[in-house]
């Protein structure tokens, strides 16, 4: 499949400069890349709110997610209006791809138009091997949407921060705030609203990329940008540090 061109889309309320993804990828990939503005308000659908709704995890260890009260797409209502609102729920981004495909124009759902919604939610996928949910920063096909939360939140941090997290909950009875271990913990790991989110998400939006263009969904170099890191440090090796690329990808995507 030939991808002609690439569209993303802004997080206002995220750390994510979009434009500067888009001028990372123009030197990369073969194809038009463009920026629109919100997903979500560019392309706002009536079934969205109850849609996002259904589309709820109830429980880390329960396939069946939803919740169609009419105070929860109330809520989901009110987030899509003021987006800073927002925050807190994880969602199916299997469930969130298909509502977001179905608000696409028909004219714009071919795969040689590829959508890249940056969001503000967190989304997750279920996991047949262990029978859990499991938070991922992307979510490959048509859209592909980018968890900014995800990429805080789905690799795993240093075994320290689990430790420290442990250790507050035996003392005090209760997890503290993410903050509050975050500036106790040593070690290397992206935080919310980290400056260095937008450099992190571009391999992310690559990949979109290179899945549609080759059907290959992720890089087993751990030295590439492509690559699907499963804890932290392995992120900020890939996203973070040079080479950009293992030797493959490099004579594909090594820049202009």
């Amino acid at each position: 499949m030939t991808v002609d061109s690439l569209t993303l889309y802004r997080a206002p309320t995220t750390a994510c400069d979009v434009e500067g993804i888009a001028e990372w990828l123009d030197r990369r990939i073969d194809c038009e890349v463009g920026v629109r503005d919100r997903f979500l308000d560019v392309f706002s659908n009536p079934t969205l709110p109850e849609r996002f709704a259904e589309a709820r995890v109830l429980d880390p260890y329960d396939r069946e997610t939803g919740n169609s009260m009419l105070g929860i797409v109330r809520y989901e209502e009110r987030a899509l209006e003021n987006p800073e609102r927002a925050g807190g729920v994880l969602y199916d981004g299997l469930a969130v791809q298909r509502a977001l495909n179905d608000a696409l124009p028909a004219e714009e759902r071919g795969l040689s138009h590829l959508h890249v919604p940056v969001l503000d939610r967190a989304l997750a996928t279920w996991g047949d091997h262990d029978k859990r949910w499991h938070k991922r920063v992307n979510v490959l096909g048509q859209p592909a949407p980018i968890s900014v939360p995800g990429l805080y939140e789905a690799p795993a941090k240093p075994e320290a921060y689990y430790e420290e997290q442990q250790r507050h909950a035996l003392l005090g009875g209760d997890t503290p705030p993410r903050e509050v271990l975050e500036s106790e913990v040593e070690g290397e790991f992206l935080v919310a609203e980290d400056p260095r989110t937008t450099e992190a998400l571009a391999g992310y939006v690559l990949s979109a990329y290179h899945y549609l263009e080759t059907g290959e969904a992720f890089c087993e170099r751990s030295v590439c940008r492509l690559y699907n890191a499963h804890r932290q440090p392995e992120l900020i090796e890939a996203q973070l540090r040079g080479p950009e690329f293992c030797e493959r990808h490099t004579a594909v995507y090594a820049p202009d």
